[in-house]
C-alpha cells in the first residue's frame, strides 16, 4: 500500500510541475471510495498534499471542503495544490489539531487518511511521525470529534489498517456511530487484506461488506481498481 506515484487530476485545466503530486495509495483509495453524494460540506483531516479534498472537489461539484492539518509544511502544500486546481474556490486548507478544533459549522462528511502505526519503531523525523502514529490523533480521537461535528445524517469515512478493525469497531460503538460500508483491501490477488475502507454514520444504514483488489499477479491493476481510479490517473 506504499507505493507512491505521480498523480495528476485529469481535469486539471494546467498540467505542470505545480500541479503533481507524490501521493500514496491509501488517500487515492479513500478519495475515489468515500459517499460524496450530496455532501455540500466536507471536511478532511490530516489532508497531507490535500489530495483526498481536491478528488471530492471533482467528484461533487457543490462541496465546500475544509482541510485540516496540524503540519503547517504540509497546509503549505495543500494550498498550492487547492490555489493551482480548477476548484479553488471551493478547498480552504487550514493549520489547527483536530482535536481542539473549534467550529460552528456541521459536516455532511468528513473523510480522513489517519495515523496508522499504533507502536513499533517511531520513523525518524518529527513530521513523519507525526503524520504515521496515533500519538497525536487516535482512532478514537477521530471518531469522538467527527461525531460532535457531523450533521444528523452525516458519515465518516476513513481507511485503516485491517488489524485495527476492533479499535475502530469499539470506539464507533462507544460514539454511537453505525458502520454502513465496510471493504477490505487486498493489495495483490491472493494476498491477505492489508487496510481496510470505513463508511460510519450518525444514522442506521444497512450494512455491506466487500473486497477491493487493487493488483493482479503479474502486477496489472485489475479492473476494479481501473473503474474506481481512473478519473484521476493520466494513464490508465
Amino acid at each position: 500500500m506504499g507505493r507512491e506515484k505521480v498523480f495528476r487530476f485529469k481535469r486539471f485545466a494546467v498540467l505542470n510541475d505545480r500541479t503533481a503530486m507524490k501521493v500514496g495509495t491509501d488517500g487515492v483509495l479513500l478519495g475515489a471510495w468515500c459517499p460524496v453524494q450530496g455532501a455540500r460540506r466536507v471536511l478532511d483531516v490530516g489532508t497531507g498534499c490535500g489530495v483526498i479534498a481536491l478528488m471530492i472537489a471533482q467528484r461533487n461539484s457543490e462541496a465546500i471542503i475544509e482541510a485540516i492539518d496540524i503540519d503547517s509544511a504540509a497546509i503549505e502544500e495543500a494550498t498550492l495544490n487547492f490555489t493551482n486546481s480548477p476548484w479553488n474556490d471551493r478547498l480552504t486548507a487550514m493549520e489547527g489539531d483536530f482535536n481542539s478544533m473549534e467550529t460552528e459549522n456541521r459536516y455532511d462528511l468528513i473523510v480522513s487518511n489517519p495515523p496508522y502505526f499504533t507502536s513499533g519503531v517511531l520513523p525518524t523525523g518529527e513530521a513523519r511521525t507525526t503524520a504515521r502514529h496515533t500519538r497525536s490523533l487516535t482512532y478514537r480521537d477521530l471518531i469522538e470529534g467527527a461525531t460532535r461535528l457531523l450533521t444528523p445524517d452525516g458519515t465518516l469515512a476513513l481507511i485503516s489498517p485491517t488489524d485495527a478493525r476492533g479499535d475502530i469497531i469499539q470506539a464507533a460503538t462507544f460514539a454511537s456511530l453505525s458502520i454502513g460500508h465496510c471493504t477490505q483491501v487486498i493489495s495483490t490477488t491472493g494476498a491477505a487484506p492489508k487496510r481496510t475502507l470505513w463508511q460510519l454514520s450518525k444514522h442506521n444504514i444497512p450494512y455491506q461488506e466487500d473486497t477491493l483488489t487493487i493488483a493482479n499477479s503479474d502486477g496489472s491493476f485489475t479492473r476494479e481498481y481501473v473503474t474506481l481510479t481512473r478519473d484521476f490517473y493520466l494513464k490508465m
